[in-house]
């Protein structure tokens, strides 16, 4: 066995530091930001308690969401970016697009309490790979515009996730820290769920506002 050189620990330190800024950045909750700097109600505590786009949309209109959006996003785009850019190993980018993924949901500098991370997870994946991210898009858009259901959409896009990952030939670790974001999406949407079989899940409106789930 070799041992570690000074080379390596400045390596593995810099890997951690990028996963754990990430995770940071992450944790910058948007909507309630944007919310508050805007004077809207807290999204945390009005209509389905989501600190997401979808919600701000509902309680705060259309500005507020497409702000929230960008900036959730921008979350997942720009560390995988950084990360592809000092390190570009596969296995540090794809720790990298979960960290910032699990920040949004479990966010450290709002009492761990965070949104369902779609838009964030649509950001680190498109960093991963744009066409995977486009199709992803694409996917979201077209379920969104025939059932405008915002969470069904989200769902359906979770499921394709990794199957569009694996077949556009991205690195395993990417397919399987894909396939983890996948995963946990599909278990922040567990009340979606109940709703959708339930029909009592709001359907997306851009015409108004609205306080309804």
């Amino acid at each position: 066995m070799t041992r570690p050189t000074g080379m390596d620990a400045i390596a593995f330190m810099l890997n951690f530091i990028l996963v754990i800024s990430s995770y940071l950045v992450g944790s910058v909750s948007t909507a309630v930001i944007v919310s508050r700097l805007m004077g809207l109600p807290d999204p945390r505590r009005e209509g389905s308690g989501n600190p997401g786009a979808t919600n701000v949309l509902r309680v705060g209109g259309k500005k507020a969401a497409v702000i929230t959006l960008l900036g959730d996003v921008l979350k997942g785009v720009v560390p995988v970016l950084v990360s592809t850019a000092i390190s570009g190993n596969p296995v540090i980018v794809t720790l990298v697009a979960l960290a910032a993924f699990l920040g949004h949901l479990y966010p450290v500098f709002f009492g761990f309490k965070g949104g369902k991370g779609v838009a964030t997870a649509c950001g680190a994946v498109t960093a991963l790979s744009w066409p995977v991210g486009l199709a992803l898009s694409a996917t979201w858009l077209l379920i969104a515009l025939i059932f405008r259901l915002s969470s069904l959409s989200s769902m359906l896009s979770a499921l394709l996730a990794p199957l569009y990952a694996a077949w556009f030939g991205l690195p395993v670790a990417s397919v399987v820290g894909i396939a983890a974001i996948s995963a946990i999406l599909l278990m922040r949407h567990r009340a979606n769920i109940s709703r959708l079989v339930a029909g009592e899940e709001s359907r997306i409106n851009l015409a108004s506002r609205s306080n309804s789930r």
